[in-house]
């Protein structure tokens, strides 16, 4: 199973769950969120992690020109809950975050189905088997995912991708690195 560890705010989260096994790191910029870092911190960060780890940008902005700077940091995805267009030069690919099933919205590579924007509430069940089986692109499930009960949702929703952020965290922004472990080993990510 492919797994994002999101919300990263520190060079050294972002390196230890990519050695730990991780697919992709988010980060969170431009956003309201306590885990959104400006910027040039979210560069260091995707800087920091190697050619095989994916980085994100998530981000909630409405705002066309601070989506143009995130684009600049060339992030290997955009995770994006307003309706902007694909990058023109396809530099990154977009994941669209959206809290209904019914409501996907066109054009993009992969879809979130994410009611929980970091609060750690549980994903809905229902909805999110109904998008898995409907859904024409990837789907990655996040929402209350923790090392506890990531392996049940794997096995009973079958999302191309798990996303995590509350559930692998000390504080807003700061991982544990133990939780990150049991994390990606209840996934199927690490061995013993």
């Amino acid at each position: 199973m492919r797994v994002k560890i999101c919300g990263i705010t520190r060079v050294e989260d972002a390196t230890y769950a990519e050695s730990a096994g991780a697919d992709a790191v988010g980060v969170v910029v431009c956003s309201r969120s306590p885990r959104s870092v400006p910027l040039e911190v979210a560069g260091e960060i995707f800087d920091a992690v190697g050619p095989f780890t994916t980085t994100v940008a998530v981000t909630h902005t409405p705002d066309p020109d601070e989506f143009n700077r995130i684009l600049s940091l060339r992030p290997g995805a955009v995770q994006i809950s307003h309706p902007f267009p694909a990058p023109p030069d396809r530099s990154s690919r977009v994941i669209r975050m959206i809290r209904d099933p019914g409501a996907v919205p066109a054009g993009g590579d992969a879809l979130l189905l994410d009611e929980s924007h970091g609060s750690g509430r549980l994903y809905d069940t229902v909805a999110a088997r109904l998008l898995v089986r409907e859904s024409p692109l990837p789907v990655i499930l996040a929402g209350g995912l923790t090392p506890e009960n990531v392996a049940e949702a794997i096995r009973t929703i079958r999302p191309y991708a798990v996303d995590v952020c509350t559930g692998v965290e000390i504080r807003p922004g700061v991982k544990d690195h133990r939780r990150i472990d049991a994390f990606l080993k209840a996934a199927g990510r690490l061995q013993e």
